[in-house]
């Protein structure tokens, strides 16, 4: 049976986390949406969001985005590689709507996917 929770263990808590993905990260970008992914030596992955206020302005937008985007993780958590994943949010993403961003996450990912896996 597969487990849909997100606890703690499945976040990037602090900046050693972060760091350590973006010294020699792999990226995907599409339409302001860039997610960088690093091994990791776990057996699952996790996740850190980066959206600052400088590339989305209300408040309200930027929790919708990171609430779309843990949303997506917290679903697919069991089909992504054993990662440390930053999404980073360029401007112009808070334009697009909910179904736009939830299918550029999931091309992304699945980006992710094919480069650990080499096919």
């Amino acid at each position: 049976m597969v487990i849909l929770t997100f606890p703690r263990e499945l976040r990037l808590l602090n900046s050693r986390h972060y760091d350590y993905v973006f010294q020699q990260p792999q990226w995907a970008s599409s339409l302001g949406i860039t997610i960088l992914g690093r091994l990791n030596k776990l057996w699952y992955p996790r996740i850190g969001l980066h959206i600052t206020k400088k590339n989305v302005k209300l408040a309200h937008e930027r929790n919708r985005i990171k609430r779309l985007t843990r949303e997506y993780f917290r679903l697919h958590q069991h089909e992504l590689p054993s990662m440390d994943f930053v999404i980073l949010v360029r401007k112009g993403v808070a334009d697009l709507d909910n179904q736009k961003i939830t299918k550029i996450l999931g091309k992304l990912w699945r980006r992710h996917y094919r480069l650990y896996c080499g096919s």
